[in-house]
């Protein structure tokens, strides 16, 4: 177990193509390449002898590490300390554009004393699944080639001598004061350098040119209230996992990291769920990143586009857009900590979900009335979405949490149907669109007299997980949160009085209780749900209960890593759990912040959801 580092002893790069891990002690442990969701070059992660990795470390076993992001960036450095020096070692992938290839670019400097570092490039193409050749270009450029059905070429870069061994690339050197070593990993078999231009010139051309972006993308949000560091390192990780190719948004960075060490819940995350990505565009609507939602909606027209008919929504889509999502374990790989299996793929996909339309609609409605207007063709094609919504709210479904072995009436698909007539109609009557609005009324009505009756139990006194349950979800958090009810309503405060009672833990709250809810066959136990309890935070500032709402959420500020990441999930020990960073929890995250800041400015006139109202 020693060789598994704490998943929250990461730190995130990426160029809106793919991303990586790099650890506080200057491995790069995960990169899948060229895209987040293709075959990974290293996954040590996953595996620590045969994923693959990238390490640069000192050689002396006693030396101290600090890792921070340049603020308002994707830019880290690692800092390394020993008796006789200090380092300095900058991670970032430059921004690439149609005509250039990824790219990762690592530079090492010295910043006092001296310090001798060894460097191991141990590249393991296609989920280290095929072997590959490398050969010397010249003094300093290496040509890398997957012998899998890829054929994936990657070209290495250094100003510095290294030797290849079995494969690898290897290279130790004794540094002094201002010396330093560049690297360059790039797709492709051009090296990345312009005519006469050295290695270190290119890192400094790129990470100015990085720099600039990342600083012009943050100014240009409208949020300035409290807690803006947290924010706005959620708001980065958020469009570090968003598509620039398809404007598209990936759930998680990571595959198959366990929610229970030991447990096989482990799943891949790198695809574009309907609901999550719709979560996250609430975020970057409201923090004024309008163009992020333009072409999320832009996406989804071409889903619709492609769809024969209403019911052929999938819940979950590969980035482009397509709809393969065969799930395939990779048993030579031990799995994190050797939990497996690990899995890539995700036969969820084929789940049925209502939920997932009423997310969608609520994007379209935002995006509507604060992005630009829809055009009447892409109404006609959410008119016939809403139009099966209205058809068939009664079926059971596999609900938010992808229950694998049973279907229920989930309270919070309910709930988010109420969401897709509701926004419909809205949309409709701003816009004078045609619509079926009678009837949509109608249903919508009956689906909310339906949840606020038939989905509450006497003695529970709550909002349960499904009609006829006697057991908790903390998804009906989002009841007040899309105001299908009030946040002072006498069930909804009994319901958030048993979720506390019955759910949390500190300050952290379970998804449900696994043994008494909706069964999905899968052993093992999991963490809290941060999302949960960042919705809770939310819930209690929206009731009134603002002290309260401000401590539990600056509580859960304290279980983000040194660098403001969350996974999806928090073990007992407070250690992070499950894929990571998770797209979830930074959106929940930026919509509590935003509530409380409100409140805080005297605004009391609603929540990060009234905003969308």
């Amino acid at each position: 177990m020693q060789h598994y580092l704490p998943i929250e002893k990461y730190g995130l790069i990426g160029n809106l193509h793919t991303v990586a891990l790099v650890s506080k002690y200057g491995s790069l442990d995960y990169l899948p390449f060229p895209r987040y969701d293709a075959p990974t070059i290293f996954a040590s992660l996953l595996d620590h002898k045969k994923g693959g990795h990238w390490s640069i470390v000192p050689t002396s076993k006693d030396y101290r590490t600090r890792q921070q992001y340049i603020p308002d960036t994707a830019i880290l450095h690692t800092r390394f300390f020993t008796q006789e020096g200090m380092a300095e070692l900058t991670d970032f992938m430059p921004l690439k554009g149609e005509e250039e290839n990824g790219t990762v670019v690592r530079m090492l400097k010295i910043i006092k004393g001296h310090m001798r570092f060894k460097m191991e490039f141990q590249p393991r193409f296609n989920y280290a699944r095929a072997s590959h050749t490398i050969r010397k270009k010249d003094a300093h450029t290496y040509q890398l080639q997957s012998d899998g059905p890829d054929k994936t070429v990657l070209t290495f870069t250094t100003d510095q001598p290294c030797r290849i061994s079995k494969g690898n690339l290897h290279g130790t050197w004794t540094l002094h004061k201002n010396d330093t070593v560049c690297f360059v990993l790039e797709g492709g078999t051009s090296a990345p350098t312009k005519p006469q231009e050295t290695l270190l010139q290119y890192y400094e051309r790129t990470l100015g040119r990085t720099y600039r972006f990342w600083h012009k993308w943050v100014a240009g949000t409208t949020y300035h209230g409290y807690w803006r560091e947290m924010v706005m390192r959620s708001a980065i990780t958020l469009k570090l996992l968003t598509s620039c190719t398809y404007g598209s948004t990936v759930a998680a960075a990571t595959f198959s990291l366990p929610e229970d060490i030991g447990g096989p819940r482990n799943w891949d995350y790198r695809f574009t769920w309907i609901r999550d990505a719709a979560f996250t565009v609430y975020a970057f609507i409201r923090l004024g990143f309008m163009e992020e939602a333009r072409r999320f909606c832009l996406w989804v027209i071409e889903r619709c586009r492609e769809m024969p008919k209403a019911s052929d929504l999938q819940l979950m889509y590969a980035v482009d857009g397509s709809t393969d999502l065969h799930e395939t374990i990779l048993d030579h790989l031990e799995g994190y900590k050797k939990t497996g299996p690990v899995r890539i793929g995700n036969k969820a996909a084929q789940q049925f979900q209502l939920d997932i339309y009423g997310e969608l609609i609520d994007t379209i409605y935002l995006y509507n009335k604060y992005g630009g207007p829809i055009t009447y063709a892409f109404w006609k094609d959410l008119t016939c979405l809403i139009d099966f919504v209205a058809d068939n709210w009664q079926r059971p479904d596999h609900g938010i949490w992808e229950v694998r072995s049973e279907q229920k009436e989930f309270t919070y698909s309910r709930i988010m149907a109420w969401v897709a007539l509701d926004r419909g109609i809205r949309i409709a009557q701003h816009r004078s669109f045609p619509a079926p609005l009678e009837k949509w009324l109608k249903v919508r009505d009956t689906i909310y007299e339906e949840v606020y009756e038939k989905h509450w139990s006497e003695e529970k006194q709550a909002f349960v997980q499904y009609k006829g349950a006697n057991t908790l979800d903390a998804a009906v958090l989002l009841m007040p949160l899309v105001r299908m009810i009030s946040p002072v309503d006498p069930k909804w405060l009994s319901t958030l009085k048993a979720i506390e009672d019955e759910l949390m833990a500190g300050s952290m709250v379970y998804r449900y209780n696994l043994k008494d809810g909706a069964t999905d066959g899968i052993t093992g136990d999991e963490g809290t749900f941060s999302m949960c309890s960042f919705w809770y935070a939310e819930n209690l500032s929206k009731a009134g209960q603002h002290d309260k709402a401000r401590l539990h959420f600056e509580t859960m500020l304290v279980y983000a890593n040194h660098l403001g990441l969350y996974s999806e999930q928090i073990g007992q020990q407070g250690e992070q759990l499950g894929n990571f960073p998770q797209a979830f929890t930074h959106l929940a995250l930026i919509s509590a912040a935003y509530q409380l800041n409100r409140q805080i400015n005297g605004d009391n006139k609603g929540s990060f959801h009234d905003f969308f109202v």
